[in-house]
């Protein structure tokens, strides 16, 4: 009579086990497929995106990778444009970064006196925001120093520490299969300015949506938590 009884047992234990397995490899593979969450740490694209901002990811747009790797295996939607907000990894040491995309390849990329201008024209950007009290370093003294190698330089990465370079940059030359990418607050953002172009196979994907934000320097006390969610910010998509 007890045995038909551990049997049950048994297999309600099988089956929620297989259940618990199967959802943890289901979302495995939508994170490394299709979406995935990113918080914003910085604010360097303020006031498009605000630190404590979580960020919606597809993933999938510009390709399709085998999980844990640079590999494509399946071609994306399309191609990143200049506008997308897009997620990758930094070149110099792999951490998840969020920038604009603002030229690709072949475009002729340079900043005069803080604005920025893509193949001689100045492209429209409401959402590009400048913050910093006084302007860098005098153009005619950055061409000096670099003119001789400055595509080739900056190609290399020789301008990551280069902050004083932040209002007078370029020309440069995109190189085939990458991007140009930007900080929407461009005076407060480490970005293709200093480390250079930005690989495609890089890109994580691109940002959709705020699906929550929180804001950790209004100094509510604790139980008044609910003053720190920026409710306003839920749900809104990224332009």
């Amino acid at each position: 009579m007890l045995k038909p009884h551990n049997n049950r047992k048994k297999s309600w234990y099988k089956d929620w086990s297989e259940s618990i397995i199967w959802a943890v490899v289901m979302a495995l593979v939508i994170r490394s497929l299709l979406i995935q969450a990113f918080k914003i740490p910085s604010g360097s694209m303020e006031d498009t995106l605000l630190v404590g901002d979580f960020l919606m990811v597809n993933k999938f747009i510009y390709g399709t990778k085998i999980p844990f790797t640079d590999i494509l295996i399946l071609k994306g939607l399309r191609q990143p444009e200049p506008g997308d907000i897009v997620v990758f990894k930094y070149p110099l040491d792999g951490r998840d970064f969020i920038k604009r995309c603002v030229a690709v390849e072949g475009d002729t990329v340079q900043v005069i006196g803080g604005d920025l201008y893509v193949n001689g024209k100045r492209p429209s950007e409401p959402y590009a925001v400048h913050k910093a009290w006084e302007g860098s370093q005098n153009r005619e003294t950055i061409e000096d120093i670099w003119k001789p190698d400055y595509q080739k330089a900056w190609e290399e990465r020789k301008f990551v520490q280069l902050g004083w370079m932040r209002d007078n940059f370029g020309p440069v030359v995109v190189p085939p299969g990458n991007i140009f990418a930007m900080g929407d607050n461009r005076d407060n953002s480490l970005d293709s300015r200093f480390w250079g172009p930005l690989p495609k196979n890089l890109l994580r994907g691109r940002a959709l949506f705020i699906y929550w934000s929180w804001d950790s320097e209004n100094g509510q006390p604790f139980w008044m938590f609910w003053k720190n969610i920026r409710f306003q910010r839920l749900g809104d998509l990224i332009k």
